[in-house]
């Protein structure tokens, strides 16, 4: 019932920038957190940030002073702003809401290379 679509993936050079979207479909309450998770190959999932309903913001140690998370005008959309991108950083981000339930999106692919 509940779907979380993210866009904004693609391919970037090292030092570029991307901003992904997530919005969420099916629902009209407000979900209590929603954030974003990244995994690479190989390598467990982990998470990047999270914003709650009341704005509070959480980072992933690696991302802060670079990745900026904000919450869109409509109802249960939020964004990722990703400045100053590495190899490291490419990875599957997921889009991740928590309500009565877990709900995860299906993935944004974000390449880094020359």
């Amino acid at each position: 019932q509940v779907q979380l679509v993210e866009s904004g993936g693609g391919l970037v050079q090292p030092g570029g920038s991307l901003r992904l979207s997530c919005a969420a479909s099916g629902i009209l309450s407000r979900f209590y957190v929603m954030g974003w998770y990244r995994q690479a190959t190989g390598k467990q999932r982990e998470l990047v940030a999270t914003i709650t309903s009341g704005g509070t913001t959480n980072y992933g140690d690696s991302v802060k002073g670079r990745f900026t998370i904000s919450r869109g005008n409509v109802t249960n959309t939020v964004f990722l702003q990703m400045n100053n991108l590495n190899p490291e950083n490419a990875a599957g981000y997921y889009c991740h809401a928590q309500g009565p339930d877990d709900h995860w999106g299906q993935g944004a692919q974000v390449t880094v290379s020359s």
